[in-house]
């Protein structure tokens, strides 16, 4: 029962650390890379060690986090956030809270699957699926919700392009290659790393 109990405080340590180390980036210049579009949000990177070191469960907690964060900037953190909680609330909390939950919870899925078939490739498969997640999840889903508006209209049409699937590609761009590049260099050599710390294997 004592060794149980320790491994639960171990393991709510370690997720109230990871929590914490989101929030710090993301209101510290470590978490994005303004540009006049979408934010570079390196805010992957602790979601995917957290999901890879934690497993799925901790992984969807680490998202939320990162969800709250980006859903906070509608208050006067980011412009773009700002201009879609001006237009449907709802739809901006979903947008920035849902893809996150679901990008950190499948993370940990990927890599528990991964780790059958390859324990060191996992955490690079893992690290490498965490971006590629937030990207799909997030544009899906703003997409689905804001594609219509005026405002995304702007973007098409700045864009020249003429369907919602040339929209993400054109809107993401390089912007999602950095951040896929980013997080999973990072976050693979951080969660190998803590999990030999650990004795993960």
């Amino acid at each position: 029962m004592k060794n149980s109990n320790s491994t639960h405080t171990l393991y709510m340590v370690e997720l109230a650390l990871m929590v914490a180390i989101i929030f710090v980036m993301a209101f510290t210049p470590l978490g994005y890379l303004r540009t006049p579009g979408l934010s570079i949000t390196f805010l992957t990177v602790p979601v995917a060690v957290g999901a890879i070191i934690l497993g799925p469960k901790g992984g969807a907690i680490c998202g939320l986090a990162f969800g709250i964060t980006s859903f906070m900037q509608a208050f006067g953190g980011g412009a773009f956030a700002t201009m879609l909680f001006s237009i449907n609330r709802i739809g901006t909390a979903i947008t920035c809270i849902v893809p996150r939950i679901l990008e950190g919870w499948l993370c940990g899925l990927v890599f528990a699957a991964a780790k059958k078939l390859s324990k060191n490739g996992s955490y690079f498969i893992a690290s490498l699926s965490c971006p590629l997640l937030n990207t799909l999840f997030f544009m899906s889903t703003l997409v689905l919700i804001f594609y219509n508006t005026d405002y995304i209209q702007g973007f098409v049409e700045t864009l020249g392009v003429s369907n919602p699937f040339m929209f993400v590609v054109a809107f993401v761009g390089i912007q999602g290659l950095i951040e896929a590049v980013a997080c999973t260099v990072i976050a693979s050599v951080v969660s190998r790393t803590l999990a030999l710390a650990l004795k993960m294997g």
